[in-house]
């Protein structure tokens, strides 16, 4: 039966965390478009807006990660030890630093969108960002969760022969389009800035509602923070009354 739930609970981490890679390669996708035409990525935005602010879109994504991070806080809370491998620790680093990063993004554009009607188009979210000075912080926004997602879906293809016979292909293609996007970006910002000598203030919905989004990305880092690191000192209590239990036992 524990066989069977542990199967169970590895399928829907593989699943959810499928949707949430599909995710970050569309928004690198996007942004590398950006190394052709600024007009071009933003075409693709739009398109992506549609498919992740549609009732589907947004069920899949927001279950997805809503799914997989209640899974991680699982793993972290019934782990025995945490001797692990080089990998495993870049897997894990990554997976737990994604939310810090992405919160910021969300409570920006999709949070700002729904309450206050804030509409992100890539011309509007380099300006906010280019006066905020969180411009590099964007450049890394993305990194962790894909590092964290290809080496998830690595770990469970590296056993099938095609893909090891696929391995150099997909590590040249894991490397090569983080890469793009950064470059794209950065053609965004220079575009933006040559379009705009003076550049003009943050949308102004955005601006009257600062305080309000600084506070909800304040509340949700701390929630984040609180839950993982529950789970962690939760799981580490019991790992102790178990070693305290068998030594009363034996």
């Amino acid at each position: 039966m524990r066989l069977r739930v542990q199967s169970v609970l590895r399928r829907l981490q593989l699943g959810s965390g499928i949707v949430l890679l599909t995710y970050l390669f569309l928004h690198l996708i996007n942004h590398a478009l950006a190394v052709w035409s600024l007009e071009l990525a933003g075409r693709a935005l739009q398109l992506a807006l549609w498919l992740w602010r549609s009732v589907p879109g947004t069920f899949a994504l927001y279950g997805a990660a809503a799914l997989h991070f209640w899974l991680a806080l699982h793993t972290i809370y019934t782990r025995r030890h945490w001797t692990l491998p080089g990998a495993d620790w870049v897997r894990l680093w990554a997976g737990l630093s994604l939310p810090l990063l992405l919160i910021r993004h969300a409570v920006t554009t999709r949070l700002a969108s729904t309450l206050y009607g804030f509409e992100p188009n890539y011309e509007r979210v380099v300006i906010t960002l280019l006066t905020s000075g969180t411009q590099g912080l964007q450049l890394a926004l993305l990194a962790p969760g894909w590092v964290h997602g290809c080496l998830g879906l690595w770990f469970r293809l590296r056993h099938h022969p095609l893909a090891q016979r696929m391995k150099p292909a997909l590590l040249t293609f894991a490397i090569l389009l983080p890469l793009l996007s950064a470059v794209g970006f950065i053609q965004m910002m220079r575009t933006v800035e040559t379009k705009r000598f003076t550049l003009p203030a943050p949308d102004p919905k955005l601006v009257a509602h600062q305080l309000a989004l600084d506070a909800w990305r304040h509340d949700l880092v701390a929630v984040y923070l609180l839950m993982t690191i529950s789970a962690f000192v939760a799981g580490q209590m019991r790992n102790r009354l178990e070693r305290r239990s068998q030594q009363n036992n034996g």
